[in-house]
Order: C-alpha cells, then structure tokens, then sequence
C-alpha cells in the first residue's frame, strides 16, 4: 500500500524522505568537513548573500539577474532534499531606491505647484537613514524573494532578527524552534537583520569563543545561525573570489584555496566592499567561529557573471571555488605547491647535461630490476584488493597487473630512452644567417609542467616518468586509487634516482583528494595534459580543461581493410591479433572492411570462423546486413569504439569506398589495409589521414614502445607536431636564439644599407654520447 501511495502521490515521497532525514539530523551533529570532496554530503546550508551580491553597481537597487540565478541554485538543492537557509542583505539598499524615488516625486509635484512647470530643475535629493531604508525595503525584498522561489514551487517565510534573539535564551529558543519547524516543512527560510532597530555595532571581543557573537552584520549572523542550527555548511558570497595571501589586487596575490585556523597572522586584509559594513577580516573571523562551531565554510564569488550561475551548487559538488576553512591540514603539500615543485624542478632538470638525465633514466631501470620483490607485493595489495572489491573489469585488471615480464620490458624501454635522452634539450634544429653578423638558432626546449592522468596502469607512471626527465619537464602525475600502492613505490624509485643530480621535485605525484576537474583549472601552472585511459575520461579531460592543451585521443575507432588481393593467411592472423591480442587496447581493430567480392569467399568464411571461435561478438554493418538473410544484430552506430570481443564488419566497393568510409567514421587513430597488390596499399597509404597507417600488419603495433621510443606518454590523434605514439621528440617545444651587434630593424630600412640573407647554415653538433645497454 505504501508502494502504491507513492507512486500515485510522488510529492509524498519527498515529503517522507524529508521528514525521516529531518528525523537523523536532529540525532547528527557532526565535526565539520576536512575536505572540498566531503561536501557533497551537507545535508543543512545556509547561504548568505552579500550586500555587493545582491545590490547593484549604483547601490540604489538589487541585481536581479544575480538574485534569480541564486534564487535557482538554492531551489534546485532544496529539491534535492537538503535544508537551506538564506541569510541577505538587500533591504538598506531596495529601501534606498523605493525613498529615492518618492523624494524625486514629491519635490517635483511641489516644485511644479510653485513655478507652474513640471520640471526637476536643481532637485537634490537628501542623505537618506539606513534605519529608514532598511524598514522601507524590507517588505519590496521579501516579495521579490517569494516571487523568485515561487517559480520552482518552493515555498519561503522571513525572519527577521536582532542581537537580543540570540543572547536572550528564551528567544534563541523560540528562533531555534521556529527554523526547526520551517526546515521541516520544506520552506526556505529567509533571514536578515532588522536594521529598521539595530543598535550601533559592537566591538570583536566576543568573537574569541563558541557560546557568544554579536549580531554586527551578516556575517555575523550567518556564522551565529549556521552554529545555531548546526547546519553542514556555510557559503559565504560577497564580491572576491574569496581569501587572498595579500590584497586583492595587487601583483603577486594568490588565491588561497584552502585556510587553517592559525594562518590568518600570515595574510594581510584589504579594504572592505563596496558596499556593505563587514570586511575580509570580519568575514574571516566569523568563518573560523563557525568551523569551530562544527561548521564548514566557504567564502566565494556572487558577483562573477561567468560563475554565478552555478557558484553555489559548483561548491556543494566539492570543486575548487573561493577559500574552503578546514580544520584538517594535509600531510603533505598542496596540488598547487606540487605543481610549483615540478616547475622549479623541470627547469633544474633541464638544466642538467643530457648525460646526466640519461644516468637518472639508466639507474631508474636499475632500481626496477633491484626492487622487482618490493613493486610486485605492492602491486599484489592493489590486485587483491580490486578483485574482492570487483569494482574493476577484466580488461582493467590487466592493465592494474604488473608482472616480472613486464617489469623487464619497461627496463628495456627505459634504457632506450636513457640513450635517446642524448642530446635531446638544447639541440639545433635550424641555423640561420640573417644577416651579415646577425645569427639566429631554433633550439628544442622542455615544453614545461606536464599533467598526465591515467587510470589502471602503473607502468603508465615509469614511461612517462623517464620521457618527462629526458625531455626536461617537471612532471604532476595522477593515478588511480585502485593502484594506489603500486603508483607510490614506483614513484619514490623515479625520485630516488632523481635524486643523484639533486632535482627529486620534478616528478609529483599527487595524492591528495582533487578531482580531474580541479586539476584541469590549474592553468598557470600546466603547459600540456596528457589523458591515459578510457575515451570517456578524455574527453571529460577536454571538456574539463581551461586554457591548456590536451593530448591525446577520444576514441580509437581503428579499421583493417581486407581488399580483394589479400592473402588469406595474411588476413586471418593480422585481424584475430587486431582484434584478439588485447580488445580493451585503443589500437585493437573495432571495424573490419571487406570488399564486396570477398563476400561468398573461402577468406570470408574463414574470417568469420576464426571470429566465433576467438568468442567475437559480430554486428552487421547497414550494408552488410543487406546482402545476408540471417546476419548479426545490425550496429547501432559505425563509430563504436567497443574496447571488447565485439567487432562491426561492413562491405566497401573497394579502395576508395573504404577510404571514404575510414574518413566519415573513423577517429584518425590507426587504419590497415591487408592486400597483396602494392600499387592499392601505396595509394591506401597515402590518401588515408590517420596518425598511424599500416600494410600487412596489425594495428597492434600502434605503441611507442613498439615503435622503437622506449615508451609514449600517448597516442595523439590531433593533427599537430606530436602524431601518433607521443615519445621524447613531442615532449619538446622551440625556442629562437637570435645573436647580433648591436644591430636593429632600421638598419635594413631603405635608408640603413643592410639587407637580409637568410643563409641557411649547416648544423653541427658533437653526436651525444652512446650508453652501452649491456
């Protein structure tokens, strides 16, 4: 019957689910949160608005776009089951523009009446009582509110409060019990100060303990209500982002992200809002009042047309927005101070000699044969633990496993690196003469801090490791949680042999609790992102990001073409490796092309056979389909990337057909033609626009380290310098070196007698020196 209750009436189930969590709080009361990620599970806000946020720029009037868009977020969580409470300014200045104008109004009929002409000749109009604002607009601002909440059928009441409401314990208890019953009822309180009485301001003594603060603005009041009614959180919006190192403003300001308790004698306050009697400093205070009250707090933006759309619920989702207050310090540094660790340390790497980088790579591989026993018992605990967990598939737990086969073939790949690193930064890719004493170098330079993401695969770490020190870039690496012990032994191996030249902070591993997207808006201080893993986490990476390249590909919709001259032995072992080898790859083939005449074929037939004995899964592509009576289920979509035993097969006309096919749904990744005729591969070759394009083999082989590179950082399917396997030669970037005499560009004005050459003059660098890799 309940059942049935509740689906005829689906308002009844959000008001039983609102009445049992209302029920559990009141039981709740909880430390506050020690990390951005946590908020997610505050069940109470309360939102207080600021007098820059809600007034506009003139301070005669509200922002209405701004409170709409605030107004919405807030619905939008209360639907959500949470209890919000909203404390606003607002009144002083609705009341000041509603004054304003009856003033106008009434010095213009009397001025009328005395000159007989309706004019606002030298009108002024008087300094108007913020009492008196406040009392006028109070009524204007709380219908506007109920007008705004109404439009998501989300009910409000107004509360308005004084410094006695909360020092008076009869009164606090009243206050206490009206909000209680209003939260349970699903109405969103609306509270502000009654500044028609408000006694003048007193001083920040009381602001030292729990039991007693003063009701001197809103901060005040938000921080005293949030521990009144032991709300999750606070979000406090005013007009700067949030907490600052030094006046916002000024050159070398920084955001602080996150504030401790004990760190406010290391800041220094600017001056207060524009509008509004509370400053920084009293934000602050009130902040740590609260979170030792038991609740969390964030200062943030309101004013940010960009983000005040979405600031709120972009807070209550744990991302980065404005100062988060925590009691909780991390053991370690911040993302950000990784990040400015890797900096310093990828241009201490750079400056090393290529010799020296190639001797921390070559010793990396050393310590990977020393310590094998220490990384496969690591390796050992990630493995059990995602296998009694199941939270990972089959193809993901090969990826996870490490094995001494695969530590003595990234030893391999890394010693190949360790030999390429020669030579590698600073080497002369052009010499030019300009002009007679005037000489101009392009020279390979470390492109600077590189982000790479990756999911699964801890050798993923070694490889990007050793081509990070080659190339002399600092390096921020995030894995998953589910190699967690593996990514950590093999991390402290690559700083240890960092080490020996004294630049261990180059290589970061980030441990700590931000998300992808945190780490995509660290724009000032990543140069590139390298995604590893699934085509659902690039292209979360891409949309993600702001401002900072990614490399990388979003899917690997890899094709073969069987053409009408292939070999039949050819063609069974390159699509059962293609296909079979390693499904979950991004090189595996994901649609197989037959040319028509193949069709009725012994090579048809056998294709087919090898695929159903592998345990292919076959879907039909719209044309195949057509020639068969009885085919497989038909492919929802010819771009699939299935990363599976499944397969699309799909009849072309020919070469060109096939080419044209690969250009409309392919992903630029990795395409194969099988065929005996030499003349059809050249033209396959050439007319296919894919970073990898293969004859006759399978498209396995699309892999750095199969490509001779020692490893890749990724396959990039962009259509800039880095193609294909990512290794060593992508991770560099140019610089111009220009050498002259005091020479100047009007030198080679029509007046100056100078002319350019531009010689192209012949390189010649020493050859790097060779490492024996016996």
């Amino acid at each position: 019957p309940l059942i049935q209750l509740l689906f005829l009436f689906p308002w009844l189930g959000s008001r039983l689910l609102r009445c049992w969590s209302h029920a559990l709080y009141t039981y709740s009361q909880g430390k506050p949160f020690g990390h951005r990620g946590e908020l997610g599970q505050a069940k109470r806000i309360v939102v207080k608005l600021g007098s820059a946020v809600v007034t506009r720029g003139d301070e005669c009037g509200l922002a209405l776009g701004r409170l709409a868009s605030i107004v919405e977020q807030v619905a939008v969580l209360q639907n959500q089951g949470r209890e919000m409470m909203i404390v606003t300014s607002g009144a002083v200045a609705f009341g000041k523009q509603r004054l304003r104008h009856e003033i106008l109004l009434s010095q213009s009929v009397r001025q009328a009446l005395h000159s007989g002409q309706n004019t606002l000749k030298d009108m002024s109009v008087p300094v108007l009582e913020a009492r008196a604002c406040a009392a006028a607009g109070q009524s204007g601002l709380m219908a506007l509110y109920e007008a705004m909440f109404s439009q998501y059928s989300t009910c409000t009441a107004q509360i308005l409060v004084t410094n006695l409401d909360f020092h008076d314990e009869q009164k606090r208890r009243n206050l206490n019990s009206t909000l209680q019953e209003l939260l349970r009822m699903n109405i969103v309180p609306i509270i502000n100060t009654n500044d028609a009485v408000v006694p003048p301001p007193e001083p920040n003594s009381d602001l030292q303990g729990v039991n007693v603060i003063s009701i001197k603005d809103n901060d005040s009041l938000a921080a005293r209500l949030a521990v009144e009614m032991r709300a999750d959180l606070l979000i406090a919006l005013s007009d700067v982002e949030g907490l600052y190192d030094s006046p916002p403003g000024t050159d070398d300001a920084k955001l602080i992200d996150t504030f401790y308790p004990g760190d406010q004698q290391s800041i220094t306050f600017g001056t207060k809002s524009r509008v509004g009697i509370g400053g920084m400093e009293a934000k602050v205070k009130a902040a740590l009042w609260a979170l030792q009250g038991g609740t969390s707090v964030v200062i943030a933006n309101g004013t940010n047309p960009k983000v005040t759309g979405h600031v709120i619920t972009d807070i209550v989702d744990g991302k980065k927005v404005g100062t988060f207050f925590s009691e909780v310090k991390p053991a370690g540094p911040t993302v950000e101070q990784q990040a400015e660790m890797a900096r310093n340390g990828g241009r201490s790497l750079a400056g090393l000699l290529s010799e020296q980088r190639g001797e921390i790579i070559y010793l990396l591989a050393d310590l990977l044969t020393e310590r094998k026993d220490e990384i496969l018992a690591a390796n050992k605990k990630d493995m059990d633990l995602a296998i009694s967990t199941g939270c990972l598939s089959q193809a993901l737990l090969k990826r996870l496993s490490l094995s001494p086969a695969k530590l003595n073939s990234l030893t391999i790949g890394l010693r190949q690196i360790s030999v390429a690193s020669q030579g590698s930064v600073g080497r002369v890719v052009r010499h030019t003469r300009v002009a007679s004493g005037l000489e101009l170098e392009q020279i390979t330079m470390p492109i600077g801090v590189l982000l790479v993401i990756f999911e699964s695969r801890p050798d993923c770490l070694l490889q990007v490791s050793a081509l990070a020190i080659a190339s002399g870039n600092g390096l921020l690496l995030k894995g998953g949680k589910e190699a967690v012990n593996t990514n950590t032994i093999l991390h402290q191996l690559t700083q240890e042999a960092l080490s020996v030249h004294g630049v261990r902070d180059a290589v970061q591993l980030v441990s700590t609790c931000e998300g992808v997207q945190d780490l995509c808006r660290l724009d000032k201080m990543i140069d590139l992102i390298i995604p590893r893993g699934s085509s659902q986490l690039v292209r979360d990476i891409q949309r993600a990001t702001q401002g900072i390249p990614v490399l990388g590909h979003s899917e690997g919709i890899c094709h073969i073409y069987v053409d009408a001259q292939a070999s039949i032995d050819k063609v069974v072992k390159i699509v059962r490796d293609s296909k079979c080898d390693y499904p979950a790859a991004c090189n595996a083939m994901e649609t197989l092309l037959v040319h028509k005449d193949l069709l009725r074929s012994p090579l048809f037939d056998q294709i087919v056979d090898m695929l159903r004995v592998e345990g292919v899964k076959v879907h039909a592509g719209p044309r195949f389909a057509s020639y068969l009576t009885f085919s497989p289920s038909e492919a929802k979509s010819l771009c699939t990337e299935y990363s599976d035993l499944q397969c699309c097969i799909e009849v072309v006309d020919g070469l060109q057909g096939a080419v044209e096919h690969i250009h409309k749904f392919g992903s630029s990744h990795t395409d194969v033609i099988v065929t005996e005729d030499k003349e059809t591969a050249e033209q396959f070759l050439q007319q296919v626009d894919s970073a990898c394009v293969f004859w006759n083999a399978s498209s396995r082989f699309a892999d750095g380290y199969r490509f001779g590179l020692g490893a890749e950082v990724g396959i990039s399917t962009a259509r800039i310098h880095a193609r294909g396997p990512v290794g060593l030669e992508g991770l560099l970037t140019t610089k111009w070196v220009l050498r002259g005499n005091g020479h100047s560009v009007r030198d080679f004005s029509e007046q100056g007698g100078m002319e350019y050459l531009h010689e192209i003059i012949p390189i010649q660098q020493p050859l790097p020196e060779q490492r024996s890799t016996n």
